[in-house]
């Protein structure tokens, strides 16, 4: 069924065979603004998928169904190329660490526990429509740049705000054989860089602006403190024989990277904190950080 939309927003499509709880989602996404498809198995939000693939930009997916659950479901999901890149919401009874990990190997990178909370639940659904949002910029804009720029054996940049980023993560991109595969996770690496190395935005921090959709704003007002506005992010490609190395420096003070090389079960119902192992599963072939964290290195194998 497609509940209509009191604003234009993204369709989510909810599967789920508990119909009080879908009815409970619908509810509170219709108030937010977003239309929303349903389903009751996997095997029926797999046909509703596949006859709505250009209109859904986000699954809220129960893991525990009849004829497909959601683990079969994601199998199909990241099968299917023209579908693949759709973000999922696992939702699940207790966010145990097992089945979390299970999933974030299959492919899901936003968890919701049941019984959630109203506040929760929509901050993790709009940090899923928006990462769809950008990756799928960034992929359009990548596919207007192409040209023979493959033949650049080494280049150097300099960055300092959020615009700078997409255009070089953009441009960055046409180096690689594959550019959708890599630009998610240039985009994540530079805008760490900026936010957290140079503008000092703890994680924390974050959260709190995640929720309050104040995280932009809050970024462009810290690059025009004086002791941020000279601050670069630098960013050196090299083409080898057998791999391509991109090393990014910034200004900042470092960060613990140690805990955000893997999702952590204990983080996946959070909205963010996923962007580095994100890149790392899906990017590049090797991302190691340097010293305090200010410096990262992304590789990737020819």
């Amino acid at each position: 069924m497609l509940n209509e939309p009191k604003q234009d927003k993204p369709l989510i499509l909810i599967i789920d065979d508990d119909p009080n709880n879908v009815d409970i989602l619908e509810l509170d996404l219709e108030d937010a603004g977003y239309p929303t498809l349903s389903a009751s198995d996997g095997e029926e939000g797999w046909r509703v998928l596949q006859e709505n693939k250009d209109k859904v930009k986000t699954i809220l997916l129960d893991r525990m169904m009849p004829n497909l659950d959601g683990m079969g479901f994601m199998a199909r999901l990241k099968a299917d190329n023209t579908v693949s890149h759709i973000p999922v919401i696992m939702q699940t009874a207790a966010a145990e660490r097992e089945q979390v990990t299970q999933g974030i190997e299959a492919g899901v990178y936003y968890y919701l526990t049941k019984p959630y909370e109203h506040e929760v639940m929509l901050s993790i659904v709009n940090a899923a429509v928006d990462n769809y949002a950008d990756v799928s910029r960034l992929r359009r804009e990548v596919h207007q740049f192409k040209s023979k720029l493959y033949m650049i054996k080494e280049s150097y940049f300099e960055v300092s705000t959020l615009e700078d980023i997409r255009y070089l993560a953009t441009f960055l991109a046409n180096h690689y054989p594959d550019p959708d595969r890599v630009i998610m996770g240039i985009s994540e690496l530079l805008i760490n860089a900026i936010e957290h190395g140079n503008l000092g935005i703890t994680y924390d921090e974050k959260t709190k602006l995640m929720q309050n959709h104040g995280w932009e704003e809050e970024v462009l007002r810290r690059q025009e403190l004086p002791e941020n506005a000279v601050k670069t992010v630098e960013a050196h490609y090299r083409r080898g024989q057998d791999k391509i190395v991109l090393t990014i420096s910034d200004q900042g003070e470092g960060f613990e990277w140690e805990n955000f090389m893997e999702i952590s079960p204990d983080r996946a119902t959070h909205s963010h904190g996923r962007g580095i192992a994100m890149s790392k599963m899906m990017s590049f072939d090797d991302i190691t950080y340097q010293g305090n964290g200010s410096t990262v290195v992304a590789i990737v194998n020819l």
